[in-house]
């Protein structure tokens, strides 16, 4: 999609200047620390269902709700925080996700060497380039070991579609399709990336 700046783009981010600033400036980019992987594993659960901007245009509240996503800070949520967050109108009040989430921080707490080198062992190789959506899937066989070892490890909201959505988001593989006019920067990125695993491998 040609943007009204000029720019080519994939195709869903032209829509919003929501999408577009999302699109350019993270989408698919590397992230690292267990805190920051945190907010993006909590995004995506609780995007399971909605529409991507309604979770954007929130994401401020987001963490003010959640401590910035500090995974020390929510693992220790009590019933008094889910009950105080199901009346926060500036969040998604979802209690099966509200708990998921401070689940999710008590087993990163736990994870051996924490969430993000846990995720980041799903990177996949280069190779694959998008001409156009349809030729995303929608899970991987990456993604569906990742939610394995992430469920294993006690996460909850981490099916194949959700990892998938997460892996992309974070760097773990570059989707943006072949003509978009950030595919390059966000190739370049990756490749500094630290991979570990690749493209389905499990130590399972």
């Amino acid at each position: 999609m040609t943007g009204y700046d000029g720019l080519v783009r994939c195709g869903w981010a032209g829509t919003t200047p929501d999408y577009v600033a999302y699109h350019d400036e993270e989408w698919g980019r590397p992230v690292h620390g267990d805190d920051l992987v945190f907010e993006r594993v909590t995004l995506e659960a609780f995007q399971s269902g909605l529409s991507w901007l309604t979770i954007l245009r929130k994401r401020e509240n987001f963490r003010k709700a959640f401590a910035g996503f500090s995974i020390p800070a929510v693992a220790v949520f009590d019933e008094g925080d889910v009950e105080r967050l199901l009346g926060d109108a500036g969040i998604v009040r979802n209690r099966a996700k509200i708990e998921a989430t401070v689940a999710n921080a008590r087993a990163a707490l736990e994870t051996p060497g924490g969430l993000s080198a846990l995720v980041w062992k799903y990177a996949e190789e280069p190779g694959r380039v998008p001409a156009a959506l349809a030729d995303i899937p929608a899970r991987t066989a990456g993604s569906t070991a990742l939610a394995k070892e992430l469920k294993k490890h006690g996460f909850r909201f981490v099916g194949p579609t959700t990892a998938y959505a997460l892996m992309q988001a974070i760097g773990l593989v570059n989707d943006h399709v072949a003509d978009c006019h950030v595919r390059e920067a966000v190739t370049a990125q990756v490749a500094e990336a630290p991979t570990g695993l690749r493209s389905g491998a499990s130590p399972c």
